[in-house]
Order: C-alpha cells, then sequence, then structure tokens
C-alpha cells in the first residue's frame, strides 16, 4: 500500500514538473490574416486588432518607443511562433516607451497584439517592401528555450554499467 501510494504521489509530481505552456491570450485579435496580406492591401485592414509573430531581425529605441523589424511566422495553439513553417511577411512592431533592445536582439521569438493602423515603406537589404506596423498593445518575448521541439522521436534507451572502488 505504502508503495502505491509513493508511485502515485511521483507521478502527480511528474506531471506537475513537466506541466503545460500556458498559451498567450490574444483575446479577440485576429490570427488569420497575414502581415502579407496586409502589405498588399492595407486599406481592409486599417484599425484592425491582429496577433502575430515571428523572429526578430532588428531592434531599435527611438525616442517615444522602440520598433522591431520581425520575420513572421503562422501561430501555434499556444500563441507561439512556428519558426520551422513558412515565413508570412515581415511587419514593424512599435511598443510605447524603453524597452530593452539587447532582449529583443535578432533571433528572439515574439508574439504580439495591437492594432494595425499604417504601413512604411522600408528595404529589405536592396529590395524595396512594405511593412505592416503593429502598435502593440500586448508584447510577449518567448524564452530562448521554451517550446524547441526536435522533430525526431523523443525515445532513448541505454544500458549502464556501474563500477564500484
Amino acid at each position: 500500500m505504502r508503495r502505491a501510494k509513493i508511485f502515485i504521489s511521483l507521478l502527480l509530481v511528474a506531471g506537475l514538473a513537466s506541466g503545460c505552456a500556458t498559451p498567450f491570450d490574444i483575446g479577440g485579435a485576429d490570427r488569420v490574416i497575414t502581415p502579407r496580406e496586409v502589405a498588399q492591401n492595407a486599406a481592409f485592414t486599417k484599425n484592425r486588432s491582429v496577433a502575430w509573430g515571428g523572429t526578430v531581425v532588428n531592434s531599435q529605441n527611438l525616442p517615444n518607443n522602440t520598433q522591431l523589424e520581425v520575420v513572421a511566422y503562422p501561430l501555434d495553439s499556444n500563441n507561439r511562433p512556428k519558426a520551422d513553417a513558412g515565413p508570412l511577411g515581415r511587419f514593424l512592431i512599435v511598443q510605447p516607451g524603453y524597452i530593452e533592445t539587447a532582449d529583443y536582439a535578432p533571433g528572439r521569438e515574439v508574439t504580439v497584439v495591437g492594432d494595425v493602423n499604417e504601413t512604411r515603406t522600408g528595404k529589405v537589404g536592396e529590395a524595396p517592401y512594405i511593412y505592416p506596423v503593429v502598435s502593440a498593445t500586448k508584447l510577449q518575448l518567448w524564452p530562448k528555450d521554451a517550446g524547441q521541439k526536435s522533430s525526431e522521436p523523443q525515445f532513448h534507451f541505454g544500458f549502464g554499467i556501474g563500477v564500484i572502488r
């Protein structure tokens, strides 16, 4: 009986320790429309609340806000970008005030909720580009290692040999 209680306790602890990822709450924001679609038809999406995510490629602090340039990817069930999917275009995030650009460095994943009120022209390399601009109301910086899953099976087998001296 005691062993059964210990086994059940260990199962509960293991279940709690493995945990479930908590989805980033996007409310009623549209996560279907893509930055590429907005760039092609900005008037249709003006003042629309969107939830987009992706990988930061550039960040800079400006006098009144911080601007992030992001390559967009579809969102998973937790609203985290799926970087292994095909990119959906680029967009700019404008976050009021100062945020630490060292934290929002190139390669970091973010999800943003906010309104698309404008587009800006810029360049990607030498090519002209139209960036939809999201005025952030919620911004999630994802941990570097969380959610990184291998496409390989996660079964491991091994044999051990112990040596006592």
